[in-house]
């Protein structure tokens, strides 16, 4: 079966990432035991994981002047992500402020920078979007860009994913655009359950638990995730969305249970973007767990 093509609209980030034997308490310092840059933010996260897991990707998001956008840029280049859609703004790029604990659990504060800039779509953008098979948007830039490009996409017959992250009350005009939901547990409870009922296929992440799905007709499906060691669980939700994007033409228990794999494979390793696995190591484990 071809490889799918996906367009991902959505934030790219510097990742600045401490890690801590724990997470500190409002007000208090720790001494911390590393630290690292890595590219990150979730659009180009899960971007580069949907072309680790096998998609041919298309990126549309901003970077700044600064020292961080070419490394930014490389990343997307070396995951063989098309970057040509990646502009240049005045200002800094994002960055994202990371702390990880032993456990691998994490808290994260991101500032927006270039990424509060991709306010229009170029008819180059569009024509992007009407050729893929799958657009795959955050909530990491402004609202309104992803309603257009949400809008243009199901013009186009292309199926609209969105992963409502950091939620916040969606919009009707853009609910009735959507065809799959990307949730966590924590933004499930938080989406109002019309906005839940509006949607016609909602995956909810439930971390080391794996994923349930809700289909259109009702269908209900659960998938337990491989048992791994987890390291630092950053990019296990990007990882997911875009393992789940790539397969999403095989069918909703396929497509979870391959981003389960990934998802899990993520936590085994440091970091965000860095950290998506690629569609041999996703099939070996799901191979190993039989």
């Amino acid at each position: 079966m071809p490889a799918l093509s996906v367009v991902v609209v959505g934030s790219i980030n510097m990742d600045l990432v401490a890690t801590a034997p724990r997470l500190p308490s409002p007000g208090e310092t720790i001494l911390g035991t590393s630290f690292t840059t890595t590219p990150g933010g979730k659009g180009a996260n899960q971007a580069i994981a949907a072309a680790k897991a096998g998609a041919d990707v298309v990126f549309v998001g901003a970077v700044g002047e600064d020292t961080f956008a070419l490394e930014l840029r490389q990343a997307l280049v070396d995951a063989e992500v098309d970057s040509e859609h990646l502009r240049e703004v005045d200002g800094p790029s994002g960055i994202a402020t990371i702390t990880v604990n032993g456990d691998g659990q994490n808290s994260i504060v991101a500032v927006s920078g270039a990424n509060s800039r991709v306010t229009e779509l170029t008819d180059d953008d569009l024509e992007a979007l009407a050729g893929a098979d799958v657009l795959l948007c955050q909530l990491e830039i402004p609202l309104d860009t992803v309603t257009t490009a949400a809008r243009y996409a199901a013009r186009s017959e292309t199926a609209v994913m969105l992963n409502p992250s950091p939620v916040q009350t969606l919009p009707p005009a853009l609910l009735e655009l959507v065809d799959v939901l990307i949730v966590n547990e924590t933004e499930e409870r938080q989406l109002s359950e019309d906005a839940l009922a509006a949607v016609p296929h909602v995956v909810t992440t439930l971390g080391a638990a794996g994923a349930r799905y809700r289909g259109p007709d009702g269908e209900r499906l659960r998938i337990d995730s491989p048992i791994v060691g987890p390291v630092d669980t950053t990019g296990a939700g990007d990882a997911f969305a875009g393992a789940l994007a790539s397969m999403w033409n095989r069918g909703p228990r396929e497509a979870l249970t391959f981003a389960c794999a990934a998802g899990a494979l993520a936590t085994t390793r440091p970091g965000a973007s860095c950290a998506s696995p690629t569609r041999p190591e996703i099939e070996a484990l799901l191979a190993k767990q039989g």
